[in-house]
């Protein structure tokens, strides 16, 4: 079975074929840095992880490019900048650190080009340009607009029609604009704002322009793979067709559009405007170590779902993941044949990334495992349920370290002390002391402290 993904632009699900099979090519929409991301934000980044595995394993003879952009020029950052007293670099630098020092907590590869769009205004001011020359966009006070009816398939993406183009614009009425539905290229900076030269006066780019011309360095003016939260699809991606198209000639922009769904609290969409969110610094403060199970908890629902995200489900993930590495440490030390993941779970994620069927397959593999009789037999199932981890980007660390780590370790007994514990309850057993092995386990127990005594002897993980 090949990857097939479902395309927004055609609203139906289509098979993935590259437009040069030799590289395969991405572009995600990234962050806008004047905060910590939130778990809202978390989600297109491992949805767009997965995806970008999944490529690099079906099209491992072939190169995969996956470009993830770094705004940092913004009206929300200039904002923060003005609040904090605070020079916008040391903004943009301080949050895009700490953005990737969360998303690598969450098990994210980093993506092959994190262009950021302060280093790309020549290629906007280009584009920009070139629109003008086309008849496609015009400047007027300082600003310049891309002119909507321009463009006769405006709205392509979306499927929005003209009233609904309008009311969800968002862009504020002024005198220069030709139409009500024309979008900024170029603003006229204020004193004291960021502000670059270009033909038009001093300035700076629009939002919706700056991933046009990122993504046209990076990848090249037609691609593959388009993706981002489903927040995107109108204004932002759509007004990135119309400046690509027209700007650069091109019948297509991206083939395929993949948008992922929302993380919602109590039925609304997590976000900052309405208060409503965890960001991910937060979450691993209160549970250090556990990057991997708010992945799992992130991977729970199928992309395009709404996914509700709660302790109690980020709970359950660790008590998941717990299980999985107990097969995996049960499996022993060998090394497995080949570490190639299980069939059936590259066929649930080829199947528009059917995370949910994919980790069901997953735990009935780590059943199997654990039920293996043979070295053979599970080396052989290691090796598949590693590999599938691979793939979906979990059970990445050492399986002693997972479960002897934890939530708790600082206010719980060190590994030295219990090691000498299971020693001391050991011996009790030899002696036939039973009720003292039973006090030592149940002290242990007391302190989150789990035994698994199997015929190699007397295991331990921390509970979850």
């Amino acid at each position: 079975m090949s990857l097939s993904l479902y395309n927004t632009l055609t609203r139906r699900k289509e098979a993935f074929q590259p437009l040069d099979p030799s590289h395969v090519r991405m572009y995600v929409c990234g962050p806008t840095v004047y905060d910590y991301a939130h778990i809202g934000n978390a989600r297109p980044v491992v949805v767009f992880d997965v995806l970008y595995r999944l490529l690099k394993w079906h099209h491992r003879d072939a190169k995969v490019t996956y470009v993830r952009n770094i705004t940092d020029v913004d009206d929300k950052i200039i904002a923060a900048a003005r609040a904090l007293n605070e020079p916008i670099e040391s903004i943009t630098l301080r949050y895009s650190e700490a953005y990737w020092d969360d998303m690598r907590a969450l098990g994210a590869l980093a993506p092959d080009v994190q262009p950021r769009a302060t280093l790309h205004i020549s290629e906007m001011i280009d584009l920009i340009g070139r629109l003008i020359d086309k008849g496609h966009a015009s400047a007027a006070d300082g600003h310049v607009l891309f002119h909507v009816p321009s463009m006769p398939d405006y709205g392509c993406l979306s499927g929005r029609n003209r009233d609904e183009q309008i009311a969800g614009a968002r862009v504020e009425v002024a005198p220069y604009k030709r139409d009500a539905a024309d979008f900024v290229l170029w603003k006229s900076a204020a004193d004291g704002d960021p502000g670059w030269d270009s033909p038009w006066g001093r300035g700076r780019p629009g939002w919706h322009v700056e991933c046009s011309a990122m993504s046209a360095r990076h990848l090249g003016e037609s691609f593959d793979i388009h993706g981002g939260g489903i927040d995107l699809i109108f204004p932002h991606h759509e007004n990135e067709i119309a400046q690509s198209v027209c700007g650069f000639g091109t019948p297509t922009f991206a083939r395929y559009w993949v948008h992922n769904g929302y993380v919602v609290v109590n039925g609304e969409k997590m976000s900052k405007s309405l208060g409503n969110y965890t960001t991910v610094h937060d979450l691993l403060e209160e549970f250090p170590g556990w990057g991997e199970a708010v992945r799992l908890v992130l991977l729970g629902a199928q992309y395009r779902q709404p996914l509700d995200f709660t302790r109690d489900k980020l709970r359950e993930a660790k008590t998941q993941l717990d299980r999985l590495y107990g097969a995996l440490r049960h499996a022993g030390d060998g090394e497995p044949a080949s570490w190639d993941p299980a069939e059936s779970v590259i066929a649930a994620l080829d199947d528009d990334l059917n995370t949910p069927r994919a980790l069901a397959e997953l735990h009935d593999l780590a059943g199997a495992l654990n039920k293996a009789g043979s070295a053979t037999e599970r080396a052989r199932l290691k090796g598949m349920l590693a590999g599938a981890g691979d793939v979906l980007g979990i059970l990445q660390a050492d399986p002693e370290a997972w479960l002897q780590g934890g939530a708790d370790v600082g206010s719980g007994p060190s590994g030295a002390e219990i090691e000498d514990l299971i020693t001391a309850r050991t011996d009790a057993r030899k002696r036939r002391d039973f009720s003292e092995a039973d006090r030592i386990r149940s002290e242990l127990a007391s302190q989150g402290i789990v035994l698994e005594d199997g015929p190699g002897g007397t295991s331990w993980r921390r509970a979850g």
